[in-house]
């Protein structure tokens, strides 16, 4: 076949592409598209042809016309672009993630006739990684429940309720004090839930000021405020069929409270600087340290918005409250930590355990798991003991107390001298540690070891 018989076919040619094909003349004007433009972008030849490709919105065409030089776009000056990652804007609004080459065309005497581009759609590639990322994640603590450790009654509850909570669309809050796990119980969700597939978008409302939190949750196109000089994609929009995070939602200023609230009732929101309504797809988990109900009756937070997002429920019990899970935790970090670091650490001293039970633990598994990490700095190999523990932890190391030592109190004695201490104090743990001269966490402990039931306790 030669040239002109080749030429003579060349948009049947061009329409075999998998790639999107676009030419465009010197100023923009777009003169040519084949098919798979078309099926990736969502307008019709006759709908485009013609149009500024600005239309488009890619974000590093738009960098480059505020570079330009002697020309419209700097491409122009450039010569080419190999292999760029951008964002394109469909036609419905939406951005899709391409992979990008464009040239200029001349002619045999150098004139610049216009820019070829192609670029491939790269939105599955991208949800792949995120999702290799996700998976990798929950792999490394593949001896729990989606990460998470823990065999008391309390999380044995939340695990139930996680499970329950991913089959629903329905918006989830999580409370839990700092470092509970509550970003691991939202990854369960989505990883248990028919949205697995989709994004799973995380998003710290506490992190930003209101102009910043508007913009990454919802987006803002070109010129929307100063500084604004690329349109950006929102966590909303890139978690479209999907879930989004909204950790620390307690934090959000009234006015965002106000757009949230919309996005909850219409499934729709805007960008920044635009009037387009885009649509939201998305299942809404929420998660909070704060009392939200105190911050209502304080005007702080929305009484709509929180019904809206209260839905399903899962407090996270703090690590004090969970003490049998102790033991449990610091084996399932000194194994990883062991894998990790190499080092033959194989245990922990009953001393360096007692310390860790009775501490409160106010960073909870979080603390924990740092604490061990420290230890793991310190100690070369064989067991952790007190002296490999983080000075405050180290400064807690109390005698050893057994039934066999001189002046232990018999098991008997002990649990009496509790009853004791929490009838005088009323119920109140606290007080009833201050009365026997330990901590807090020593008297809940003792209070399980012995299956005391306070409320019993104080109304008999």
């Amino acid at each position: 076949m030669d040239e002109q018989k080749i030429n003579r076919y060349l948009k049947e040619i061009i329409n075999t592409m998998n790639d999107g094909l676009m030419v465009a003349s010197p100023d923009g004007t777009i003169l040519m598209v084949n098919e798979s433009f078309e099926k990736i972008l969502g307008y019709r030849r006759e709908e485009i042809i013609g149009r500024s490709c600005a239309v488009l919105n890619c974000d590093i065409c738009t960098s480059a016309r505020s570079e330009g030089k002697g020309h419209w776009c700097y491409l122009f000056e450039q010569g080419a672009v190999s292999r760029a990652p951008c964002l394109f804007m469909r036609k419905d609004g939406s951005y899709v993630h391409l992979l990008k080459n464009a040239a200029i065309l001349r002619d045999e005497a150098g004139q610049v006739l216009g820019a070829v581009e192609t670029f491939t759609d790269i939105s599955e590639l991208t949800k792949r990684d995120e999702k290799i990322q996700q998976l990798c994640r929950l792999m490394d603590t593949a001896d729990s429940f989606q990460g998470m450790v823990g065999k008391s009654p309390r999380m044995q509850r939340v695990f139930e309720l996680t499970q329950k909570a991913a089959q629903s669309q329905a918006p989830v809050i999580i409370h839990g004090e700092s470092g509970t796990g509550k970003e691991l119980v939202a990854h369960a969700i989505h990883a248990l839930g028919p949205r697995r597939e989709g994004p799973f978008i995380t998003c710290n409302c506490a992190a930003l000021n209101e102009a910043l939190l508007e913009s990454e949750l919802f987006g803002h196109v070109k010129g929307a405020f100063t500084g604004a000089y690329t349109h950006r994609q929102g966590r909303f929009e890139a978690a479209h069929r999907g879930d989004i995070l909204l950790d620390e939602i307690g934090d959000i200023p009234p006015a965002i409270q106000v757009k949230l609230l919309r996005v909850l009732e219409t499934k729709q929101f805007e960008r920044v600087g635009d009037h387009r309504p885009i649509n939201a797809d998305v299942r809404i988990i929420s998660a909070t340290h704060r009392d939200l109900e105190s911050l209502v009756a304080q005007g702080k937070f929305r009484e709509d918005l929180f019904f809206r997002i209260n839905v399903i429920p899962i407090h996270l019990p703090p690590l004090r409250e969970r003490l049998e899970d102790i033991p449990l935790l610091v084996e399932h970090f000194r194994k990883r930590l062991r894998r990790r670091s190499g080092k033959g650490i194989t245990g922990i001293t009953r001393e360096a355990m007692k310390i860790f039970l009775d501490y409160p633990w106010p960073g909870n598994v979080r603390e924990l798991k740092a604490a061990l990490e420290y230890a793991f700095v310190v100690a070369e190999d064989g067991l952790l003991t007190p002296e490999h523990l983080p000075p405050k932890l180290s400064a807690l190391k109390l005698p050893e107390v057994s039934p066999r030592e001189p002046g232990a109190l018999p098991d008997i004695d002990e649990k009496t001298a509790l009853i004791d201490a929490l009838r005088q104090a009323r119920g109140n743990q606290s007080q009833a540690a201050a009365l026997l001269g330990v901590s807090r966490v020593t008297v809940w402990h003792r209070m399980k070891k012995y299956g005391i039931d306070v409320r019993k306790l104080v109304t008999a």
